[in-house]
């Protein structure tokens, strides 16, 4: 076992003395240490209620015959933190997590780990982590919120009731008391927002490549399901340990390409772009951008998730959850190992019902396409991405004037203002890893847009990204960023843009000398913040097409 370079033999003597005082009896020593790493927080829904699944993972360990040892993991709330600096943190987060758990794991030689997690940049680092490290690891994401309740059956969910209802209460749609409704039963609970944004369509990838267990994906969070769950996943790791299955033969290329056609056919978050990438470069998997294009052609969405659509995660759970889609997905998803032990396959064939009013067969879709498009460009020659599944036909093609903002703050007051109007484009730049740094979330002004009754007419596009929320004519990621001298960067207001999506393409309508000329004339912006760790991440952090991953 790795952990015996710190507890066997005479030159160890120190080392199980300071074991020891930890408290681990003698008796203990012999068998494999687990490090549960949990990233427990007052500060987040989606973790507040992990102390009762930390309880039920120690006792599965023990169960299973190793010994838990927990450490503790940061997190961010991407809602908490989105509209001011603090949103600046979240995506490097993701890179500090990986740092974190390999520091951990390296450093006192553990012999495996659960890795307890939920929300949007945790589960990537996690996995990120547990890709590079190639120990025996395990997955709990801590399970979805359930949506708010209110009078004659309405459902609250987070985006649509706090976002975009105060846009709504701007434009004066509704009046202060239902925008206090919305706010007191948006969130009614622990959990990850109910809708497949970020943090839940990371859970559910994290099951589709198996590197957590069955219905640990959808299962919510106040469930005793999650605990079972939880229990199981400590017994789990000590098995894993004691067969060697380590992430990297779990995480191949076939997992990560039934991870995308998941992603695709339920319509999930535009991020789960980024995060795959840089967990396919941790575990050595080659995985081009296009290949999300290329799955998403051939990939028909077939559930109608929130927020662009009607269906809730707990319905998703009932409907036969992931290993229902993958019924579904049939001969479309690869056959490839798990920790639990049976193939993608043999996990399909063993559902016996579907919900198909949620989970919908490939003869019947809601698109035909997945709900993902890379689109390319003389704005975005390496690419961008569009969450097409939000998208109304009404914006697949659009032709609009740009109307340019250098930070997320100043296109939210002109949208909140009532500047932004019918047939624009707002261009929000020096957002992206490097010029945000970190790559801001803009979930703030696409609901504005939305809640001003603007999503068929007024599209936005960024070298920034999107939230898992994010719905309408919106279009992120774009390469190069500008604050690397991209196209994005020489956009003026008044330029004409084009969008048209079923054909892929982000164009500029401005002749290439006009823009050969504005790039002489570029001189790249002072940094926004110039101290600290995102001073030091903007220095080494890639492009958002490579996943926005450090340099070596």
């Amino acid at each position: 076992m790795r952990s015996d370079m710190i507890k066997k033999g005479l030159e160890r003597t120190p080392h199980r003395a300071l074991l020891k005082a930890t408290g681990i009896p003698h008796s203990e020593m012999e068998k494999p240490f687990i490090g549960v790493a949990t990233s427990f927080t007052d500060l987040i829904p989606g973790h507040a209620g992990m102390r009762d699944l930390e309880r039920f993972i120690e006792k599965g360990v023990h169960t299973g015959g190793g010994y838990s040892l927990f450490f503790g993991i940061p997190g961010v709330c991407d809602g908490i933190s989105m509209g001011h600096k603090g949103m600046h943190y979240s995506l490097p987060t993701r890179e500090l997590i990986a740092d974190m758990v390999e520091s951990v794991a390296e450093a006192h030689r553990l012999d495996g780990l659960v890795l307890l997690t939920n929300c949007d940049k945790i589960t990537p680092g996690m996995l990120m982590a547990a890709a590079r490290l190639d120990i025996p690891c395990i997955v709990v994401t801590a399970g979805p919120m359930m949506s708010g309740r209110g009078e004659a059956g309405r459902k609250f969910s987070f985006v649509t009731d706090t976002f975009e209802a105060m846009a709504r209460y701007r434009a004066g749609v509704i009046d202060a008391k239902e925008l206090q409704v919305c706010e007191d039963n948006a969130c009614p609970g622990m959990g990850s927002c109910q809708g497949l944004f970020t943090a839940n369509t990371m859970a559910i990838l994290t099951e589709t490549m198996g590197m957590s267990l069955p219905r640990c994906g959808t299962a919510l969070a106040v469930s005793a399901l999650k605990r079972r769950i939880a229990f199981a996943s400590g017994e789990k790791i000590v098995e894993l340990v004691k067969n060697n299955v380590t992430p990297r033969s779990i995480l191949t290329r076939a997992a990560f390409e039934n991870a995308i056609r998941v992603d695709l056919a339920l319509g999930g978050s535009s991020n789960t772009v980024l995060h795959l990438l840089a967990i396919a470069h941790e575990a050595g998997v080659e995985l081009p951008l296009e290949t999300f294009d290329l799955l998403a052609r051939e990939t028909p969405q077939i559930a109608s998730m929130n927020p662009a659509g009607k269906h809730f995660m707990e319905d998703l759970d009932t409907a036969g959850g992931v290993m229902g889609v993958l019924k579904q997905l049939g001969d479309k998803i690869i056959d490839n190992p798990t920790v639990f032990g049976l193939t993608t396959h043999q996990l399909a064939a063993s559902v016996q019902l579907v919900d198909e009013d949620v989970i919908r067969p490939l003869t019947d879709p809601v698109k035909q396409e997945g709900g993902i498009a890379i689109l390319f460009g003389n704005i975005a020659p390496q690419g961008a991405v569009v969450k097409q599944s939000g998208v109304s036909d009404a914006m697949m093609k659009f032709q609009g004037t740009a109307r340019c903002f250098d930070a997320e703050e100043l296109a939210m007051a002109a949208i909140m203002e009532g500047r932004i109007v019918a047939g624009d484009v707002v261009v929000i730049r020096y957002e992206g890893p490097k010029g945000g740094p970190g790559m801001r979330e803009m979930l703030a002004p696409t609901a504005a847009i939305m809640g001003m009754g603007l999503g068929d007419s007024v599209a936005l596009i960024t070298d920034g990204r999107f939230s898992g929320g994010t719905r309408g004519p919106c279009i992120g990621h774009i390469s190069p960023e500008a604050a690397e001298g991209g196209p994005i960067a020489l956009i003026k207001d008044g330029d004409r843009i084009e969008l048209d999506i079923p054909k892929r393409k982000l164009e500029l309508l401005v002749d290439e000398a006009t823009l050969a000329e504005r790039l002489s004339g570029w001189v790249a912006p002072e940094p926004k913040i110039k101290s600290g760790w995102l001073a030091r991440y903007a220095k080494s952090v890639t492009s958002a097409y490579t996943g926005a991953v450090m340099k070596a």
